[in-house]
């Protein structure tokens, strides 16, 4: 069994205050692009909302904002990172990326100073879905330095 992280594929959601998608993202290869839409969209989508609650529990018991590993499901892992504001950050992945948890750990705080950002924007309106292009290449860039 290979654990390359080059053929991985990842998923990355944002997820509201009222547990619903505010951004979401297939990550794949080696490009750092989105990755093509799979079956697997629905159940990566049925994975991050059924971590939620565990994600609830733990945001709890940390005084952290990543919460790292918090579930697992056959072979996903989902690793989380909670904002100071209640949203919360999903990253689902089968082995760990290139540069290991602390990259992943780097990828979520990069990826939260980019949503801190775009909340300065007057036009953006808080919990609405992120329907940006420059949004989705910032996160490619930033998946690419990290992860991919």
């Amino acid at each position: 069994m290979t654990s390359s992280s080059s053929s991985s594929n990842y998923y990355f959601v944002i997820v509201g205050h009222a547990d619903q998608v505010v951004y979401e993202i297939e990550l794949g290869g080696t490009t750092g692009q989105i990755a093509p839409t799979t079956d697997n969209r629905h159940l990566n989508q049925f994975i991050a909302h059924a971590a939620l609650d565990l994600v609830d529990e733990a945001m709890w018991r940390n005084s952290t904002t990543y919460l790292k590993q918090v579930d697992k499901f056959n072979e996903w892992i989902v690793s989380a990172y909670v904002t100071a504001g209640g949203l919360r950050f999903l990253f689902l992945y089968e082995h760990l990326p290139r540069t290991g948890e602390d990259g992943l750990k780097n990828f979520l705080t990069e990826i939260y100073e980019t949503y801190v950002k775009l909340l300065l924007n007057p036009f953006y309106i808080p919990d609405k879905p992120i329907r940006s292009g420059a949004f989705d290449k910032k996160i490619q860039t930033i998946a690419r330095k990290w992860i991919l």
